[in-house]
């Protein structure tokens, strides 16, 4: 069933006044809940033990985006061994589906992968079936496992943001995966119900503040040109649909509204605690990952070296010597690193072909084998004035402005737009007069202080906020 909306609906308009009524309600609203005439009950787990839980990651992106949900889940009672966050070799979809692009993957490609992923994780646990929980375009990896006959695996799909219905329906682009229109959606969503019988399916979606669930094109670069979707797009007929509110599309799967109807899908019972409770101990370890030819991979890079540093909260200076050093391998891992969970961090790596990367890091309250890193993009032609460069960024949502505390050297950052979220980095340039000094990232409650450090050097400060 095609849900995409009428080419001239009229485009929904955000006042500063709709944005900020929807954040200022957010942490207390409930879902609104929809649930088609032929959606499917999840399987009772109360009192039972919760599956084994597969995270699959979207567009571009790699398994560390689950960390903070991961945490949640063992704060909860989850054992960490089973649960597992897969990196798609090549996690960059191809502009044709049909058509082979350098470092960039094809819907089969990821369902390959996410076959062999759900095999190991039950062969780790013991379990006869996993739950799936997708961000984006994992949803679409998840569905296509199922409905080509992974459903005796698979007991829950969680699809968060997913596009189910196409980032866009239009008669160009037909194989393109992102498109309603398309191949690959009419064949996921032909049928009298849109979900494979025998797996229990979720959708979480935004209330309007999905950049990819919109009516008009602006934010896939076409302004003014209907996309032949709505706000809708994300939901499934046959599945329990909820929405939301004012999350944006990352946040409706890394979010902690988001986590708790997760956790209460497949567990069948509301969570313990929303918060993340701290280990007193923390153990840190991940891959580096590259970018060639500037397509981000998760392709494992060897010789590249991490160095961590405790700094402090206050000023981003360094505490003495690195705490943890290390040189990849062939398999790209670096660690494991031992920190305490009150620490500040640095993490400087020195990757073949990049720049060196400074990431400044808020306290890891909890251990965590995904926490992975790519070093920061080449600098460029927009850089080649600038003494340093330091990069605000927040990979487990965008920045919304007015909906956000929004801070870079106190200072609402120019290159974020207003409305609808969009933008999830902020840039800033500053003369090399400044090299040496401190700069505030503030996103809501969550502080990070980075230092400069020098352009001509090819070094590049990052502000990786966690939450």
């Amino acid at each position: 069933m095609q849900r995409g909306g009428f080419a001239g609906e009229e485009q929904m308009k955000l006042s500063r006044r709709t944005i900020l009524q929807g954040a200022g309600t957010l942490s207390f609203a409930l879902a609104s809940i929809r649930m088609d005439a032929f959606a499917q009950t999840a399987p009772a787990a109360q009192g039972a033990e919760v599956p084994p839980i597969l995270f699959v990651h979207g567009n571009g992106d790699y398994g560390a985006l689950w960390m903070t949900t991961m945490w949640r889940m063992e704060s909860n009672g989850v054992a960490r061994d089973r649960m597992l966050a897969i990196n798609f070799t090549d996690p960059l979809a191809r502009n044709d589906d049909k058509v082979e692009q350098a470092n960039r993957s094809s819907t089969e490609d990821q369902r390959r992968e996410l076959i062999a992923a759900i095999a190991e994780l039950k062969r780790r646990t013991g379990a006869p079936r996993v739950a799936l929980v997708g961000s984006s375009r994992g949803g679409y990896a998840i569905r296509n496992v199922i409905r080509n006959g992974g459903t005796a695996d698979v007991s829950h799909a969680v699809l968060c943001g997913t596009p189910n219905h196409g980032v866009f329906a239009t008669d160009d682009q037909p194989n393109s995966e992102f498109n309603g229109r398309g191949a690959f959606l009419r064949g996921m969503n032909g049928g009298e119900s849109e979900v494979t019988p025998g797996t229990a399916f979720l959708t979480l979606r935004s209330d309007g503040m999905d950049k990819y669930a919109q009516a008009d094109g602006r934010f896939i670069g076409k302004p003014g040109t209907p996309t032949g979707v709505t706000t809708e797009g994300p939901e499934l007929q046959g599945a329990t649909n909820l929405v939301l509110g004012a999350l944006d599309h990352r946040e409706v799967a890394f979010h902690p509204r988001a986590f708790r109807e997760i956790y209460k899908f497949i567990a069948g019972r509301e969570p313990a605690r929303i918060a993340i409770v701290p280990e007193p101990s923390v153990r840190l370890s991940g891959l580096v990952t590259g970018t060639p030819g500037g397509v981000p991979t998760n392709r494992p890079v060897a010789g590249a070296t991490v160095d961590i540093f405790r700094v402090d909260p206050d000023t981003g200076e360094r505490k003495g010597n690195a705490v943890h050093s290390s040189k990849t391998g062939a398999d790209g891992r670096w660690g494991p690193a031992q920190v305490e969970s009150s620490w500040s961090l640095e993490f400087a790596l020195a990757s073949p072909d990049a720049p060196t990367t400074h990431f400044y890091r808020s306290p890891f309250p909890r251990s965590s084998d995904v926490v992975h890193l790519r070093a920061a993009r080449p600098l460029g032609p927009a850089d080649k004035d600038a003494g340093a460069v330091v990069i605000m960024s927040r990979p487990r949502g965008y920045f919304g402005l007015p909906r956000d505390v929004v801070l870079l050297d106190g200072k609402e950052p120019a290159d974020v737009k207003p409305g609808v979220p969009t933008d999830s980095a902020a840039t800033l340039r500053l003369p090399a007069s400044e090299i040496g000094r401190n700069i505030v990232a503030q996103f809501g409650e969550e502080r990070i202080v980075a230092r400069l450090w020098p352009a001509s050097e090819n070094r590049i400060a990052v502000a990786e906020l966690t939450y």
